[in-house]
């Protein structure tokens, strides 16, 4: 029997209990103290960028790369981490990516410009984009494939529940602290993961005879940078004809485009094409990017909305959070033993169905919206999230080999960040395209332009119709988020392996 043999038969022992055996439990409680970090740092900030602004004397518009200059590094890095897994071993890699996210985060806090905050997020970004795919490569060959919903669920905590707390906390640390907690928050936490890593996880085994793919990773990351970069200018530019949204939304899908021809030959590329011939990893994936997109288009409208329109603090704003992430915690691991007994087919069409009910009530926003009516339909969203985001990342493992896993983890983070980065993209260029078309005397500055803070209630309706009308967008990629979910397997794991084995080398 091979090595990967063992690994799998390991892995699979016990699989039918609902218990987690404890080694596994050691495993994802490491995973989990990493990946809350950097989770929570794609929108900790994000209440935070109007202190920003003004302490370091720029417009809105410039340190809002604060946290775009985050997502784009997180999607730039996570194509080196399936590499770097089989050069340099899982648990190595792992601390290596914690070691410097805790780096960045000590920088930021001590940055003297908006310019060297910046920079340090993009540092930060590079770490944190490693942290989460690398752990979820270490879960799944931890699991097993038999228990994957439930480790999803546990690693799904803080992909739900980040982006939920993100502003809770950071509207708290800006209403009684100083913004650069924010960012030194994560030092005890991220030396107790380094910590816990280097004493729980297991040693992960090194392959030397992979190569970097070079050609590659310079075709992808630009490319998805530079096409992310054209659709957020699109607003401030005032559409797809200026030059610098054109030729950036041009060369990016160029670039995209030129990479997947590459992948399809090369005999190791950065994301292996190839997985997208298995029918599960494909429909997965869709779902993945949808998910993703409507995830964190609806996490940068709210905060905006409940801030502009209705006048709340940072700190209620990101109070009026909570109920997404209280629905998803409620659910979500309901929601893995409903797919590990029934099949993912059974749980994430109801789960996008939810989401997309949710988000529909956020179309009809005014500037008098019942407060009640918004917050169970935000519960609403997150119990649709729960039930429809960990069971789509387990199946899209279902059929796959060991030694796939960490390209699968790869290709499906990448998807994710991207959803999200083009979710915000588009959604961000709505809202500066209907507020420059509602207030022409803006000057095309977006919300920068329409005026001051306490504004009339003629002009608070007309930027809740631009809320409004930009929510009919998340909406969009809800519903179409139901179509692929509707092909996911329909049986649970372990029938699924038995009318289709895994191959094994």
């Amino acid at each position: 029997m091979s090595d990967v043999d063992v690994d799998i038969v390991n892995a699979s022992e016990g699989a039918g209990g609902d218990k987690l055996p404890r080694s596994v439990v050691k495993v994802a409680t490491v995973v989990v103290l990493g990946t809350i970090m950097a989770i929570l740092d794609t929108t900790i900030v994000a209440v935070a960028l109007d202190t920003l602004a003004k302490d370091f004397h720029v417009s809105v518009s410039t340190i809002q790369w604060v946290t775009t200059g985050y997502l784009l590094a997180l999607a730039v890095v996570i194509p080196v981490s399936g590499w770097a897994v089989h050069r340099l071993g899982a648990k190595p890699v792992y601390i290596g990516s914690l070691v410097l996210f805790v780096l960045g985060s000590v920088l930021c806090g001590l940055a003297w410009s908006a310019t060297a905050l910046i920079v340090f997020r993009v540092l930060q970004g590079v770490g944190g984009g490693m942290i989460m795919p690398v752990g979820q490569t270490i879960m799944a060959q931890s699991a097993g494939p038999n228990r994957m919903s439930r480790v999803m669920a546990l690693i799904g905590i803080p992909t739900l529940l980040g982006p939920i707390l993100g502003p809770v906390v950071g509207g708290a640390i800006v209403t009684n602290f100083s913004w650069r907690w924010i960012f030194f928050v994560n030092v005890p936490i991220g030396i107790a993961a380094i910590i816990a890593a280097v004493r729980l996880l297991p040693k992960s085994t090194k392959d030397r005879e992979h190569r970097f793919d070079l050609w590659g990773f310079l075709m992808l990351s630009p490319g998805l940078a530079l096409l992310v970069y054209g659709l957020s200018q699109v607003g401030e530019r005032g559409g797809f004809s200026s030059p610098t949204v054109l030729w950036s939304v041009l060369l990016g899908v160029v670039l995209i485009v030129g990479f997947v021809f590459r992948s399809l030959r090369a005999p190791e590329p950065l994301m292996d094409m190839g997985l997208f011939k298995r029918r599960n990893f494909s429909i997965a994936s869709i779902s993945i990017f949808l998910v993703g997109a409507t995830l964190y288009a609806g996490m940068f409208l709210l905060p905006l909305y409940y801030q502009i329109v209705r006048g709340e603090s940072p700190w209620v704003a990101g109070l009026l959070l909570a109920p997404q992430g209280i629905g998803a915690a409620l659910v979500m691991t309901f929601a893995a033993k409903l797919s590990d007994k029934y099949g993912p087919r059974a749980v994430v069409p109801l789960g996008m169905i939810l989401l997309a009910a949710g988000t529909l009530v956020y179309t009809q926003v005014s500037a008098t919206s019942s407060y009640v009516v918004l917050t169970l339909a935000l519960f609403v969203r997150g119990v649709g999230l729960g039930f429809g985001m960990m069971p789509v990342f387990a199946a899209s493992y279902r059929g796959l080999r060991h030694d796939e896993v960490p390209r699968a983890s790869t290709s499906t983070n990448i998807l994710r960040q991207v959803g999200g980065s083009i979710g915000v993209a588009i959604t961000a260029m709505v809202l500066q395209t209907q507020i420059n078309s509602r207030f022409p005397h803006a000057g095309g500055k977006g919300l920068a332009g329409v005026g001051a803070v306490h504004l009339p209630p003629s002009v608070l309706e007309s930027l809740a119709g631009a809320f409004a009308t930009s929510f009919w967008w998340a909406f969009g990629m809800c519903a179409l988020a139901i179509v692929p979910a509707l092909f996911l397997p329909a049986k649970p794991a372990e029938l699924a392996d038995e009318d289709t084995p895994v191959i094994l080398d």
